[in-house]
This record gives structure tokens, C-alpha cells and sequence, in this order.
């Protein structure tokens, strides 16, 4: 029978080769769905970064996938700037406290800056081992495993991926590196997605601004007031610290500065008699009408207060208008350690100026024609008050001046007499207002007191430092004659120069005055007062001036905080003679 004998023709399987399949076939189902899991994980993060448009956040996503990718302990990408160092690091696994006692972040020095120099995957078992590599900084955490893999955007290398710290103490591999370049590639897609759709957000942004200064300026708001909101809007935009618009006049100076942001105050009402030694040279010296400065406080070209600079870093500057006519230079600036500043931020920048500057040569134009339209219509109310009030008036006095001898109460006759002298005074009045508004500066005629004061105010700015305040009231214009406006301006120019000579003023205030009979000239300062003992020369020949017309001269003592000194300087509205009443 021998049926439970084995057959000695049929080998049989040995067990323990039978569990070696098994094992085997369990390894290789393991890696497959290794492999399946880690495809799953590339794609969802290949789409998790793709559906971000917000170019911080891209950044963000795509580092925090790449760690989970390669089973990192710790990641960073780094963004390469203009300069070829890094002008971003975003590191991942480090928290916030242990950052802070590591210090600054890395630039792009050593390792990091190997695949700067040679954008290439670059894979170490041991970073220390790698030539490029020179240590760690203080309370930085150990780290072996190395992987490093280039991020491009349309050829151009945009950063790099670092991935340190292999969980398992083990060392990246082949695997590791085609996963990780293979995100590389769909960020570099995804970066250029969020880049483009931040270009035409900040377009939106920049001519959002611009409809809005236009419209702010055509509809009659003071214009500091409008630059004013033009400088927050661009700070705003570009991520600027401190804005600067400064007027470049006629002659090359810089004048009626407007500062907003941190450290305006070294910049706001700053007058300088030319650009050069500037930032704004450096603008104007330059065929494109945008530069951007890496280090404006270390920038050897500005020689001409440096001090205002301290403490800042990138700066860009624009100017307004043409090469022909530059009516105002636009700086903004960056605090020192700060990244420089986009190209993307301020592409738009040249044309926002140029139509800013379209919008203040129209608003220009629209104050001369108000101007003109003005003019025309003191001509009209002149021409309505000589022809109607004055002749008017005149009958009237004339029929009191006959009636009057018909009045026997003493009285009355006086009463009569006193109303006929008054419509003569004001006969006389309605004349001068006459004159003033008819009184426009002619071509080639001598300017009057009013623009002279004005013109004197200016020429002192370069010599104070600022524009001193100028403040008028009366008809100075009809009331002073050309040879006491000549003492006026004398006063105004001493007065003025003292200032800038001994009082280490921040401000100082003209007014002239023509009120109540008495013609008064005022220079006011908030500096150190004048020192005892010194040379008053300047001050006897005002004395002298102003004694010479029946008036006299004070000066004010400091007040109660030890600041300030105020000029006054007075004569009687009849010495000084009236202008003849035309009409």
C-alpha cells in the first residue's frame, strides 16, 4: 500500500525558504506602498502650494511640505536677492525662542551659499565634512544629514531648499532627492503664479493711488495736505519706513520738503540752495528716473547732511516730470537690516511720478487760471465801485454840504458836518480799495511790498536751514509807498539774518501789519536769544530807520523757558505816505 510513504522522486520545500518568500514579498508590498504613500504626499503637496497665491504663504507651504516629504527634522528656504546673498530665510522646526538666542539668520555664507555658487542638488551624509562648511553659531542645534536642491522660476534660480537632520539618524538618499527637486519644480511653478498675481495686485494698488492724488489735487485740497497722502500711500505700498517728497525749483534748489514716517522730522521743511551732495543728485545725475541705493547711511555720494540718513538702509528714489523740467524728487527709505526692495514693489513707481507730476502741472494750471479769473474780478468790482458807489457817495455828500446851510441849530449843522466828513473818509477808503484791486504786478513794473516780503522770506531759507513763516494783514500794498517798502525789507532781511547768525533757531515768524494807523514789521524765533555784549549794528540801523519816520524799534527778551527773541519794529501809516488814489 504505502501510502503515507513520501514519493523520493518529488523534492519538497524547505520551510524556512517558504518564510524567506513571504518575508520578501511583505518587504517589497511595504516599499510599494511606501512608494504609493510618499507619491500621495508629493501630490497633495504639489497641490497644497498651488492653490496658494499669496506669495508668503506659497513660500511657507512649500517649505513645511518638503519636511514631511523627506522625513526632515529640520527645513528652510532661502530667497536669493539682488545682491546674491539671501535676501529671505524661512526655517522651519525651530521655534521662535531658540531662534532668538541663535541671533540673526544666515545671508548666505558657507554651505547655504555653495548652492548660491552652484545651484545644483547637493546631497551630504555629514555637512561638516563638506569644505564650504565652517560651524555652527551659539545655542545652534547639531546637525549631520544634508540635502539641498535649487528652486527655479523660468531658468532663473529664485532660492534654494535646505533640508538638514534625517529622522532615524539616517542619511538622505536618491529618493529623498528626487522627491524634494521634484516639489522644487512644481514651487518654482507656484512661486511664479503668487509673483505675478502680487505684480498685478500692487498695479491695482499703485493706480488706485494715483486716480486717487489726481482727483484730491483737481478738486481744490491744499497740496501739502494731498503730497502728504500721497507719501503715506506710497510708504504704505512699497513697505517703506519713511517717505520724502522734496520740490526741485527752477534753479536746481530743493525746497518745501514733506517728510512722513520714522525720522520725518530730520527731513520735514528742509531747504537747501542746490541737490547736489543729495540723494536727489544721485536721481538726477542718472538717466532712468528710478535708482534704488543698497545702503543710503553708508552711500559716499551724500555728502550734504548725512546725519539725516542714520540708521536707514535700502532706499529707492524717483523723480517728477521730465529730464527737461524735474518739478520733485520722491525718496523712500528702509531702517538698516531691512531686505531691499522688490522689483515687483516698485515697478510701478515711474509712472505713478509721472502722472503724479501731470497732476500737479494741472492743478498749477488751474490756480492761475483762478488766479486770472480772480484778477477779473476785483477789475469788475473796482470798475462797479468807482462807477456806481463813489458817485454815489459823492451826490450824497454834496446834497448835505448845500443843505447845510439851511440849518440854523448849531447842533445840527455840526452833526451835518461830521457826516460829510465821514463819506469823504470813506470816499478816500473805497478809493484806496480801488487802487488795490486794480494793482496787478506788471510785466517789467516793480514788484509790490507783498511779493517782495515773499521773495525775502525765500532768499533766507538757504542760510536758515527752513522757511521761515510769513504772515500779512491790511493793504500794505496801498498804504506803504515804495520807500518805506525798501525800510520794510530791511527790517524783514536784518531781522532775518540775526536769526541765522546767532539764535540756532528750528523756526522763525515775519508778519507785517497795516492796521489802526500804524504800520508794524515783526521777526519772531524760537532759538537761544541774543547774546550779551555782542555787535548790534544791524539792530542801531533799524533804530535809526525807524526813529527817522516817527517810529521805533524793541526787542523782546527771551521768555520764561529761556527760548525765543522777537523783533518789532513800528511806524505811523501817515509818515510813510499814501499812494496816490487812481480812479
Amino acid at each position: 500500500m504505502g501510502g503515507d510513504e513520501r514519493d523520493p522522486a518529488r523534492p519538497g520545500l524547505p520551510g524556512l525558504r517558504l518564510d524567506e518568500l513571504l518575508a520578501e514579498l511583505q518587504v517589497r508590498i511595504d516599499e510599494v506602498r511606501g512608494a504609493r504613500d510618499r507619491l500621495n504626499g508629493l501630490l497633495d503637496a504639489v497641490m497644497s502650494v498651488g492653490r496658494e497665491l499669496d506669495l508668503p504663504q506659497v513660500l511657507r507651504r512649500i517649505v513645511e511640505a518638503a519636511v514631511v516629504l523627506v522625513d526632515a527634522e529640520y527645513g528652510a528656504l532661502g530667497v536669493i536677492g539682488d545682491d546674491r546673498k539671501l535676501a529671505q530665510f524661512l526655517p522651519v522646526g525651530i521655534g521662535d525662542d531658540l531662534r532668538a538666542e541663535i541671533g540673526d539668520l544666515p545671508s548666505g555664507h558657507g554651505l547655504l551659499g555653495e548652492l548660491i555658487r552652484h545651484p545644483e542638488p547637493l546631497r551630504l551624509a555629514e555637512l561638516s565634512d563638506h569644505p564650504a562648511s565652517y560651524g555652527f553659531p551659539a545655542h545652534h542645534p547639531p546637525m549631520h544629514s544634508f540635502l539641498g536642491v535649487p528652486i527655479r522660476v523660468r531658468e532663473a534660480v529664485f532660492g534654494n531648499l535646505y533640508m538638514t537632520e534625517k529622522r532615524g539618524g539616517m542619511a538622505f538618499d536618491e529618493e529623498d532627492e528626487g522627491v524634494l527637486s521634484t516639489l522644487a519644480v512644481a514651487a518654482g511653478i507656484a512661486i511664479e503664479n503668487a509673483r505675478l498675481f502680487e505684480e498685478v495686485r500692487l498695479r491695482e494698488r499703485w493706480l488706485a493711488a494715483s486716480s486717487a492724488f489726481t482727483s484730491a489735487l483737481l478738486s481744490g485740497s491744499a497740496e501739502t495736505e494731498v503730497l502728504e497722502g500721497m507719501l503715506e500711500r506710497a510708504r504704505d505700498i512699497t513697505g517703506a519706513d519713511l517717505g520724502v517728497f522734496s520740490v526741485v525749483g527752477q534753479s536746481g534748489e530743493l525746497r518745501d520738503s514733506l517728510a512722513v514716517g520714522e525720522g520725518a522730522d530730520a527731513h520735514r521743511g528742509v531747504v537747501l540752495p542746490s541737490s547736489g551732495g543729495t540723494l536727489a543728485a544721485v536721481a538726477l545725475g542718472e538717466q532712468d528716473r528710478l535708482i534704488a541705493v543698497a545702503d543710503v547711511e553708508a552711500d559716499d555720494r551724500i555728502t550734504v547732511q548725512p546725519e539725516r540718513w542714520r540708521g536707514f538702509g535700502p532706499a529707492v528714489v524717483v523723480t517728477f516730470g521730465t529730464r527737461q523740467r524735474v518739478s520733485g524728487v520722491l525718496t523712500l527709505a528702509r531702517r538698516r537690516g531691512r531686505p531691499g526692495f522688490a522689483r515687483a514693489q516698485i515697478a510701478a513707481l515711474p509712472g505713478f511720478a509721472g502722472q503724479a507730476a501731470v497732476a500737479l502741472e494741472l492743478a498749477a494750471r488751474r490756480r492761475e487760471a483762478e488766479q486770472t479769473s480772480m484778477l477779473e474780478d476785483h477789475d469788475r468790482i473796482a470798475r462797479d465801485l468807482h462807477d456806481l458807489a463813489i458817485q454815489r457817495l459823492f451826490a450824497t455828500g454834496m446834497t448835505l454840504q448845500s443843505a447845510q446851510r439851511f440849518v440854523e441849530h448849531p447842533e445840527a449843522s455840526e452833526r451835518l458836518a461830521r457826516a460829510i466828513d465821514d463819506l469823504d473818509a470813506t470816499i478816500k477808503i473805497i478809493r484806496s480799495t480801488i487802487f488795490g484791486l486794480r494793482e496787478h504786478e506788471a510785466p517789467g513794473g516793480p514788484p509790490k511790498l507783498r511779493v517782495r516780503a515773499v521773495r525775502a522770506v525765500e532768499e533766507a531759507a538757504p542760510v536758515l536751514g527752513f522757511t521761515p513763516a510769513l504772515r500779512m494783514e491790511g493793504l500794505i500794498d496801498t498804504e506803504v509807498s515804495d520807500e518805506t517798502a525798501d525800510e520794510v525789507l530791511a527790517v524783514i532781511t536784518e531781522g532775518l539774518t540775526n536769526v541765522a547768525r546767532h539764535a540756532k533757531a528750528r523756526r522763525a515768524d515775519v508778519s507785517i501789519s497795516a492796521a489802526e494807523g500804524v504800520l508794524t514789521v515783526l521777526v519772531g524765533d524760537d532759538g537761544v536769544g541774543m547774546a550779551e555784549g555782542g555787535r548790534r549794528s544791524g539792530l542801531r540801523n533799524l533804530a535809526e530807520r525807524a526813529e527817522r519816520l516817527g517810529g521805533e524799534l524793541s526787542v523782546s527778551a527771551p521768555g520764561p523757558n529761556g527760548q525765543g527773541t522777537t523783533l518789532r519794529w513800528r511806524v505811523p501809516l501817515d509818515a510813510v505816505g499814501h499812494r496816490p488814489p487812481s480812479g
